[in-house]
């Protein structure tokens, strides 16, 4: 009995540490793939070589002036990938780990959300009472600050933790921020009814805080976007092609290909050494494999963006992607965070595809990408003299696209937009 309970429990062991690498793989991107394959060769002599035809210059940025790709540390990692590392020391379920993965995915360089509430939990497709959870766990990594919406709540989040905070530093920095940008320290001692000696101590805290907190997770390193694969036109037909690099081969030393010697410690080490070969072998061809099934569904539902161009953009979620293949949400995240794919409309990367949207008057959706570019497109065309409301772009929208959204949805995306209001658009008389 002893004997067969632990026979099993190895057995266990040894699935378990199976599929932790298989899943650690489908995350990495190829560039990743390559460098942590070559790490493997190392400790592995059977392994000759890993072949994968990577052809650097191609992705070479233009006009940089950055060292050649084979010297800078491979093993830095982005801030993305930083944040992810320490996800770990946190308790969730596994249903919440795709959403908060999601949600550091869509921070931008300097560490702030660069989606809305609604729009995430759209693209999930999950309540905003869980996507509201995965905030609180994202506010929780280091440095603190990261995931806060805006400057305001940049600062508020690093004064907690640096437990620097009082109840009406929040009414200061939402309603009075001019007061600290310019040190009025007799305005803020009247309004709160605190001293000047506390009042400066506030702003003394406040200038402390990190206004960019993701730059504390950046590196200098040139970023080279690899795309897995391309999507292109032929005969008519959407097709879709993996460069080669996606699944590196590994090349094996033919001194090993034989092992007819007599059972010893040798050859019981290099049959180990086969068998870690063959596990990683099967570990890339399901990553190929669940690579290659998500981005075909994605090129059948996004049909109209190949064909139309980005106007042609649909909405699309996770859990659409993964019921259409009988996927967890996770594995159908970890598949394409970081991935790139080439189109005809240039490298995207896969979450690109992953769309919210809003119902339109014939019962269809439109994604939320569309309806920025149709509001882009207004304010270019607009008189300059007399700049479009956002009320006259709810308008515009309802009658000439069939899109009925609400005025303060028409605000959120043209300040998404980086678009001010009409009033400060407005030139001439």
């Amino acid at each position: 009995m002893k004997q067969k309970l632990v026979l099993k429990q190895s057995l266990q062991w040894k699935m378990n540490q199976s599929l932790m690498q298989s899943i650690n793989i489908l995350q990495l991107t190829s560039n990743d793939l390559i460098e942590y394959l070559k790490e493997v060769a190392k400790e592995n002599p059977l392994i000759e070589e890993v072949d994968s035809d990577m052809d650097w210059e191609q992705f070479r940025p233009v006009h940089s002036n950055v060292e050649s790709i084979g010297e800078f540390n491979q093993s830095v990692q982005t801030m993305y990938e930083q944040l992810k590392g320490q996800l770990f020391m946190l308790r969730m379920d596994n249903d919440l780990r795709p959403i908060v993965e999601f949600g550091i995915d869509s921070l931008n360089e300097d560490g702030y959300l660069d989606i809305e509430l609604e729009e995430w939990g759209s693209t999930c497709d999950t309540t905003i009472e869980t996507v509201e959870e995965a905030l609180i766990k994202i506010q929780s990594l280091e440095p603190a600050g990261i995931g806060a919406r805006n400057l305001q709540e940049c600062i508020l989040l690093q004064l907690k933790q640096f437990n620097n905070y009082d109840p009406f530093m929040e009414n200061l920095l939402l309603e009075h921020l001019e007061l600290i940008a310019d040190a009025d320290l007799d305005s803020i001692c009247e309004i709160y009814g605190i001293s000047i000696e506390e009042a400066k101590s506030v702003i003394d805290n406040i200038r402390l805080c990190n206004p960019k907190p993701g730059r504390q997770l950046s590196t200098a390193e040139p970023e080279y976007i690899i795309p897995e694969a391309t999507i292109y036109r032929e005969e008519g037909q959407w097709k879709l092609s993996f460069y080669k690099w996606a699944t590196p081969k590994i090349n094996l030393n033919p001194q090993y290909e034989n092992l007819k010697d007599p059972a010893n410690e040798a050859t019981d080490y290099l049959k180990q050494k086969y068998k870690e070969i063959d596990t990683l072998k099967q570990a890339i061809y399901y990553r190929g494999n669940t690579l290659e099934r998500v981005i075909r569904v994605i090129m059948e539902k996004q049909l109209d963006f190949f064909e139309s161009g980005p106007n042609g953009i649909q909405p699309l979620t996770l859990r659409e992607i993964a019921g259409e293949l009988n996927l967890h949400t996770s594995t159908v995240s970890r598949a394409i965070s970081q991935k790139y794919v080439q189109t005809t409309q240039g490298v995207l990367p896969l979450k690109f595809f992953l769309q919210s949207g809003i119902r339109k008057g014939d019962g269809n959706f439109t994604a939320a990408f569309a309806i920025k570019r149709h509001i882009n497109e207004m304010i270019k065309m607009e008189d300059k003299k007399k700049p479009l409301s956002d009320e006259a772009i709810k308008k515009k929208l309802k009658n000439e696209y069939g899109i009925d959204v609400a005025r303060r949805t028409v605000m959120k995306y043209r300040d998404q937009l980086h678009i001010p209001p009409s009033t400060k658009r407005k030139q001439g008389e």
